[in-house]
């Protein structure tokens, strides 16, 4: 039947999916219909209003290109992308909690000795971060590999500079004892890119573009799932506002002052530095709660 009345046109349509071959995207699409037909008729926009929500659309996607995601930075704008984290992410207690890849990971990053600069020459206060990887039950993992980048003092990470100079990212590898350490440069707080879509979307919502200050981290060893998180540091004015809501309180981090003279790894240095630690715990693959 071709029953497209109000009331009944929903149903209509889940019927047209029922010839689709694949269970999972057939339950997929018929819940899209669903949802998006229960907006519709929440809101009961007008033709005009639809047409302006199809227009915002079409230069979400003209605004996409090799270097750049506007439909990832929606999905991350509107929670979207933490949520889909969140239900992929159902670890036991005592695992590190995760938080969202982000735009400006690396492939293949250089490799770096424990202890080593990562900096690149990167500008700004000189961070020690250091710390531990371990099974959630706290038995240390040696050799589980450490992918590590961050934004400079001003905001921005190596590969918005358009050049192919690497700085503030690295890899590492934990120790016998799970330990590692590694040298760079204090991030601060930055805006996500506002100059599109999603720009006049968060402005016309009321919502400022800022990220609090964060270090990326993916974690990986052999019987454990890929850990991929940020580590926020604490007092950022955006901790409670982050644009993409990425910031969780387990993972915010007091930064410790130091000053200039010994490092706790015995490194001299002649300006004051900061010290960022934290101890990783890993959950086992297939681990759910």
């Amino acid at each position: 039947m071709n029953d497209t009345r109000e009331d009944l046109i929903t149903q209509t349509v889940i019927n047209r999916l029922q010839t689709t071959v694949d269970p999972r995207l057939r339950r997929i699409s018929e819940a899209v219909v669903r949802h998006l037909h229960a907006l519709v008729r929440e809101v009961e926009p007008t033709q005009e209003e639809w047409r302006q929500a199809v227009d915002f659309l079409t230069r979400t996607g003209r605004m996409c290109s090799d270097t750049r995601q506007e439909f990832i930075l929606l999905s991350d704008t509107l929670g979207i992308s933490m949520l889909v984290d969140a239900v992929n992410h159902r670890y036991p207690l005592g695992a590190t909690e995760t938080t969202v890849l982000g735009p400006f990971y690396v492939e293949g990053p250089q490799s770096f000795d424990q202890g080593a600069d990562i900096s690149g020459g990167m500008s700004g206060v000189p961070m020690l971060v250091r710390g531990s990887v371990a099974a959630a039950d706290g038995t240390p993992l040696a050799g589980a590999i450490l992918d590590v980048w961050h934004a400079d003092d001003q905001g921005f990470y190596d590969v918005q500079h358009g050049v192919d100079r690497r700085a503030g990212r690295g890899r590492l590898q934990t120790d016998a004892e799970g330990r590692f350490a590694c040298w760079s440069v204090r991030p601060v707080s930055y805006p996500i890119p506002h100059d599109g879509p999603v720009g006049r979307m968060l402005e016309a919502q009321g919502r400022h573009p800022y990220r609090p200050a964060h270090v990326h981290f993916m974690i990986a060893a052999p019987g454990f799932e890929t850990l991929v998180t940020h580590l926020f540091i604490s007092g950022d004015p955006y901790l409670t506002s982050d644009a993409v809501f990425g910031v969780k309180d387990s993972i915010i981090v007091d930064l410790i002052d130091h000053p200039a003279g010994a490092a706790p790894d015995g490194r001299e240095l002649a300006v004051p530095f900061v010290e960022l630690a934290f101890d990783f715990r890993l959950a086992p693959v297939h681990a759910r709660a």
